[in-house]
């Protein structure tokens, strides 16, 4: 990555490249635009498909975007965090992966504009168009996706900068200014440890070999309290 404004930002975050705001010098750039190629992103889902051995689309579908979304809000999570707003335009964002189709990193090349929420809005509606697209689904459970994937990231970044507080209460003000159909982003606290409070379901266990994520919303509340309890250390 040059010295554009997402650099300066990666320096101001412990564990940047953890984080996927540098990019592993094997993977390989695609432009972020892609992601709003319906035809693109079937060949995506496809592959993910091959790879589980599964033709189930929507839950294929849902899978890839839910770990595509958190690679591209990464940058927006950060640069919120740091106070050196990105820009959230696909245009101005070149994304990383495997040559197995795995997304790792994403880089924006631009600061913010004059209406951030604006940007991200259209960008989101650009990308879930096509997943719902390529996977026949509806629109509005995509947009939970990626209600849970901002509330991840910030979280995350929150984690590494110290200040989980402080960078987990821009995720509600952010949501609201994108609006409707993009929920309103929520946490839990357990045993003084946060944690994203779901949304969405990204249908990881409806695929060979997995099972339910610990915080799943389709687990009972009570089974769901005991896994992030023991996530939390308490016992």
């Amino acid at each position: 990555m040059d010295g554009g404004p997402q650099a300066v930002v990666a320096a101001r975050v412990p564990g940047a490249a953890g984080l996927g705001l540098l990019a592993p010098p094997s993977a390989r750039p695609f432009p972020a635009t892609l992601l709003a190629d319906p035809d693109w992103t079937a060949e995506r889902v496809a592959a993910l498909g091959r790879r589980y051995r599964s033709t189930d689309r929507r839950v294929l579908a849902t899978v890839w975007w839910y770990s595509a979304s958190a690679v591209l809000l990464t940058p927006v999570a950060a640069g919120l965090a740091t106070g050196r707003p990105l820009s959230a335009r696909l245009a101005d964002a070149t994304l990383y992966g495997m040559a197995g189709g795995a997304v790792l990193a994403g880089v924006s090349r631009a600061p913010a504009g004059p209406d951030p929420a604006g940007e991200l809005r259209e960008a989101l509606a650009s990308a879930v168009a096509a997943v719902a697209a390529a996977g026949g689904l509806r629109e509005r459970p995509l947009w939970a996706v990626a209600t849970d994937s901002l509330a991840g990231r910030l979280l995350a970044v929150g984690r590494a900068l110290g200040d989980v507080e402080t960078v987990t209460a821009l995720a509600a003000p952010l949501a609201a200014a994108v609006g409707d159909p993009m929920p309103a982003p929520r946490y839990t606290d357990v045993g003084g440890v946060r944690f994203v409070r779901r949304a969405s379901c990204c249908l990881l266990y409806r695929l060979p070999g997995e099972a339910l994520c610990t915080a799943c919303p389709g687990r009972p509340p009570a089974d769901r309290r005991v896994l992030l309890e023991a996530a939390a250390g308490l016992w």
